[in-house]
């Protein structure tokens, strides 16, 4: 009897890179799974969401500071939330915890780790270096050197490409332009979920279809190319279509909130300012008018 050594997926993958970019994408699907925090951490950070999302949005500003890819700026945030999820209380330096979590970022994803001197400075110095290292040790040993998390980061380039090329790896009308503006417009989205505590515990393929769906609803995609590439992107998810607009108008729904919060912090900024002008010029006013300039 023969043997043949042409294996039967070996056809398959021959079909397209649709099949590739659809078994990569089930893999990550099974290992998000693992990596999301525990129900209770969920409900306790919800409750009190100010000092984790205060966690958080330090994070993206020393990673922005520093010019890390975006992956480590989530990758950091998912190993905060599987550390607090697992001990379920803040050290007695948050921001060294975090600082910890940035390092580790780096080292695994980054071309260049963010070194514990500068993350100290970052901090104000509110802690040594030392103590940096000895907090990686501990979240390293907390999280049993798990730290290869799956994120949001991990599904955007294939979700990205089935928005380039069908299966057959032909391609579709959009250009490498508005692919580029999608891709940028779903990271800053992307950032902004990570941070808010509404969507945390939301699976990060759940959260980069939402954030695709909504960049090109953004930038000026139709209703009905919309809804093909939500059912595209549900499918990928293995979702239905409802899920991913749900969540995507949940994200337009935060982005909107965070600007008008922006814009009333502005407005109060320019408002204090003419005060003091005001305030200045009255109690600059001359009493004698002979001091008068007409």
């Amino acid at each position: 009897m023969s043997v043949s050594l042409w294996s039967e997926e070996t056809s398959e993958v021959l079909r397209g890179p649709g099949v590739c970019r659809k078994r990569v994408v089930e893999g990550l699907l099974q290992l998000e799974e693992k990596y999301l925090p525990s129900p209770l951490y969920i409900t306790l950070i919800q409750r009190d969401p100010d000092t984790r999302e205060a966690l958080a949005k330090w994070t993206l500003e020393v990673c922005r500071e520093h010019r890390c890819a975006e992956s480590v700026f989530l990758l950091a945030v998912s190993l905060l939330d599987r550390y607090l999820s697992t001990s379920l209380s803040l050290p007695v330096s948050p921001t060294c915890l975090t600082a910890a979590c940035i390092l580790i970022a780096s080292k695994l994803i980054g071309n260049k780790a963010v070194s514990p001197g500068y993350l100290s400075k970052a901090a104000n110095s509110n802690f040594l270096p030392g103590h940096l290292l000895d907090m990686e040790s501990i979240v390293l040993a907390t999280l049993r050197w798990d730290v290869a998390t799956v994120t949001a980061s991990d599904f955007l380039p294939h979700f990205l490409s089935a928005l380039s090329e069908n299966e057959d790896g032909q391609r579709t009308g959009h250009t490498e332009g508005f692919l580029s503006s999608v891709r940028s417009l779903s990271d800053t989205l992307v950032a902004l979920c990570v941070c808010d505590a509404h969507l945390l515990g939301t699976p990060p393929s759940l959260v980069a279809a939402a954030a695709l769906s909504s960049a090109c609803r953004a930038l000026g995609n139709k209703a009905p190319e919309m809804d093909t590439i939500t059912t595209l992107l549900a499918g990928l998810c293995q979702t239905e279509k409802v899920v991913v607009q749900y969540y995507s108008e949940l994200i337009d729904s935060i982005s909107t909130e965070r600007l008008r919060s922006r814009e009333k912090q502005v407005w109060d900024l320019d408002g204090d300012k003419q005060d003091e002008e005001v305030k200045d010029d009255r109690a600059g006013t001359p009493t004698d008018l002979r001091e008068i300039q007409f």
